[in-house]
């Protein structure tokens, strides 16, 4: 079966590998143009465009798929490459361009998606955030066939995944990855046989995985402890949580929900009152509940766990952190 693989970050790059490991023959790659990164901005390929070139594989970047848009050479030049390469079907797996109907028309089997939730829960662009940060007990991979919706289309297979009580959207991420790349060499051999089942979604039970934006990461002392440690699982590595203590911004990489010590005046204590700081951690009293910062970090510094972070930053009892704070580098 030839395919065309369309996807831009790691998540992506793990479900090529394992097309490729399987047998697959890939003619084309789409992925994004390269981008600055880095320290020095330099531009940088995709971790996708980096396998298809070790793979020896044509690949495409253009900035748009649509005929009539901004860029439509580009799109049309895309659209030549997309027929030539005479692929049965197109797999996408966080591609981050908006597919036109004449790329879904084009292969015969059509296109497709690896979604990292379980449809159609967190359909959109940061379905692995959003299940952590919700509180959500499981996540997992759908395979769907994509339509012209946003995540909309018929399911093909559905794999759960728990989440635990410390995964971060760093290690749920790899995880997902691992799985979907797993589950889109299934979806083809089940496709190739002819044998692929296909499900509409649900219409209960839809929301949607907004993208991450980097001023979410400032840190509300008013909510309670537990939704602030998600938050916290959710954004890392991106973009982490922030605070700041009078002209000093501070990230905060790791923290849990601590049991409020009786014989500490939580109550009594205003929302982002640091109420200990040791080497087992920062402890911050919420809306609800206390917060142990256990790794921090200051502005153009390392990250550090707190004994470390306290030996050359002093965050005496009884001082009191802002939630409006920006700033930090991630």
């Amino acid at each position: 079966m030839r395919v065309i693989f369309a996807g831009t970050p790691e998540f992506a790059r793990v479900a090529l590998e394992r097309l490729l490991a399987a047998g697959f023959t890939v003619p084309l790659v789409l992925t994004q143009p390269d981008r600055p990164a880095g320290r020095g901005m330099k531009l940088q390929a995709s971790p996708v465009k980096q396998c298809a070139l070790e793979h020896g594989i044509a690949v495409a970047q253009p900035r748009s798929l649509r005929l009539d848009g901004k860029y439509p050479e580009e799109a049309a030049a895309a659209r030549a490459a997309i027929e030539a390469a005479q692929a049965d079907v197109m797999v996408v797996a966080a591609y981050g361009l908006i597919l036109p109907q004449w790329v879904l028309d084009t292969p015969p089997r059509g296109c497709l998606n690896i979604h990292a939730s379980l449809l159609p829960r967190w359909r959109g662009a940061a379905p692995i955030h959003r299940a952590i940060e919700a509180g959500d007990a499981e996540t997992g991979v759908t395979i769907m066939q994509m339509d012209a919706g946003l995540d909309t289309g018929d399911m093909c297979l559905v794999e759960r995944l728990p989440i635990t009580a410390d995964d971060t959207t760093a290690s749920l991420h790899d995880k997902l990855a691992d799985l979907g790349g797993r589950l889109i060499v299934e979806a083809l051999e089940m496709s190739a046989c002819g044998g692929l089942p296909r499900t509409p979604q649900p219409a209960e039970g839809v929301n949607y995985a907004h993208k991450i934006e980097k001023a979410e990461s400032q840190i509300d002392w008013h909510q309670d402890a537990e939704a602030i440690a998600r938050r916290l699982r959710a954004f890392n590595p991106f973009p982490g949580g922030a605070t700041q203590y009078g002209d000093e911004a501070i990230k905060v990489w790791e923290a849990h929900a601590d049991p409020a010590d009786p014989a500490v005046a939580v109550a009594a204590a205003a929302p982002g009152t640091v109420l200990s700081a040791g080497a087992d951690g920062v402890r911050v009293a919420c809306g609800h509940g206390v917060l142990c910062m256990t790794l921090l970090q200051r502005a153009g510094g390392k990250r550090l766990a707190a004994g470390d972070f306290l030996r050359g930053f002093d965050l005496p009892e009884g001082a009191v952190l802002d939630g409006a704070a920006s700033g930090g580098t991630p």
